[in-house]
C-alpha cells in the first residue's frame, strides 16, 4: 500500500513520518542542550616564565569540575578549538586553551585555516616561526607549569580530581611532554599528533617512564604509512598505560577548519565523533 495518501492538511503519510522523526530528533537534541551545564567563556591572560600567554578558560557556571588544558593544532587558537572546550565544559569540565605561540604572535594566527595551502612555500613559511617558538626545549614544560597553576587556582577546578590534556596534531607530542612535567595530569590524548616518535633522544615517547597518567593515542591513516613503526614504540614505551588506534583517515581528521587536500576534506566527522568518544571515556576513566 501507498504511503502517499494525504491528509486535511495535504501531508502525505511519509512525508509526515519524516517529520515526525525531524522532530523528535530536535526535540531530543534539546533535550540534551537542556540537560548540559550552562557554560561560561572568558577571554584570560596568563603570566609564564615567557611572557603573558593569551588563552580561553570556558566551564560550567556552577561548581568545581576536573581541569582539562587542550594544546591546539598548528593552526592555533581559534573558533574551533574553543568549540572543542565549550563541549568538554558541556560535559562537566573546566577547560583552558592557550595561544601556543604567544611568544610570537596574539591569537588567532590564521583568520581562515580553510584556505591554508599545504602546497604553498609560502603559507608553510608561516608556520615555522610559530611551531618553532612551543617546539623550543623547555617551552611546554615551563608553560605547563603556569597552565596547571592557572587552572589549580581556579574556583571551577576540583583539585583533588587531576587534569586532563588533549592535543591535535603539533599537539600531540606537546600532550607527552605536558604529562610528563606534571603530575596533575591523569589522562592524555592525542590526536593525529605529530613528532611523537623521533630518532632523537628527546623524543616525546621516550618519557613514558615519566608518565603515570592514562593515555590515548589516535593516529592518522597517512601518518601510519609514512612511519608505520610509530605505532609499535608507543605501543612498547607505553605499555599498558597507552591505548594506541590507527583511524582511517588522514592528519587533521579531528578538526572541523581544517583546509581541503587533494580537493577533499580532511575532516571526518564519522572518526572525529569515534575520537570524541574515545576521549570522554579516557576521562572518566582517568580524572577522578
Amino acid at each position: 500500500m501507498s504511503d502517499d495518501r494525504r491528509n486535511d492538511e495535504g501531508v502525505s503519510r511519509r512525508d509526515f513520518g519524516v517529520l515526525s522523526l525531524g522532530a523528535g530528533a530536535a526535540f531530543a537534541a534539546s533535550k540534551a542542550e537542556a540537560a548540559a551545564p550552562q557554560v561560561v567563556e572568558s577571554d584570560v591572560t596568563i603570566k609564564t616564565q615567557d611572557g603573558m600567554c593569551d588563552a580561553a578558560y570556558i566551564r560550567p557556571a556552577t561548581g568545581a569540575h576536573a581541569g582539562v588544558l587542550i594544546w591546539p593544532d598548528a593552526f592555533g587558537l581559534r573558533p574551533s578549538m574553543r568549540g572543542f572546550a565549550r563541549r568538554l565544559a558541556g560535559e562537566g569540565y573546566s577547560v583552558l586553551v592557550p595561544n601556543p605561540f604567544y611568544r610570537v604572535a596574539k591569537a588567532p594566527v590564521f583568520d581562515d585555516p580553510t584556505k591554508f595551502d599545504f602546497a604553498n612555500p609560502a603559507d608553510m613559511a608561516k608556520l615555522g616561526p610559530l611551531t618553532g617558538s612551543i617546539g623550543a626545549a623547555g617551552a611546554a614544560e615551563r608553560d605547563t607549569v603556569a597552565y596547571v597553576a592557572f587552572l589549580d587556582a581556579q574556583k571551577e577546578v576540583d583539585k583533588a580530581k587531576k587534569i586532563g590534556v588533549q592535543g591535535y596534531c603539533m599537539g600531540g607530542a606537546l600532550v607527552v611532554r605536558t604529562a610528563a612535567t606534571s603530575n596533575r595530569i591523569g589522562a592524555g590524548g592525542s590526536f593525529h599528533g605529530g613528532g611523537l616518535v623521533t630518532d632523537k633522544p628527546e623524543s616525546p615517547h621516550l618519557l613514558a617512564p615519566k608518565i603515570n597518567a592514562r593515555m590515548y593515542f589516535g593516529i592518522a591513516a597517512n601518518d601510519d604509512m609514512r612511519q608505520p613503526d610509530q605505532k609499535d614504540k608507543l605501543r612498547a614505551a607505553f605499555g599498558n598505560k597507552a591505548e594506541v588506534e590507527v583511524y582511517g583517515h588522514n592528519h587533521g581528521w579531528c578538526v572541523p577548519d581544517m583546509p581541503m587536500q587533494g580537493g577533499k576534506p580532511i575532516y571526518d566527522m564519522a572518526d572525529a565523533e569515534r575520537a570524541w568518544g574515545k576521549l570522554l571515556a579516557l576521562y572518566k576513566a582517568g580524572l577522578a
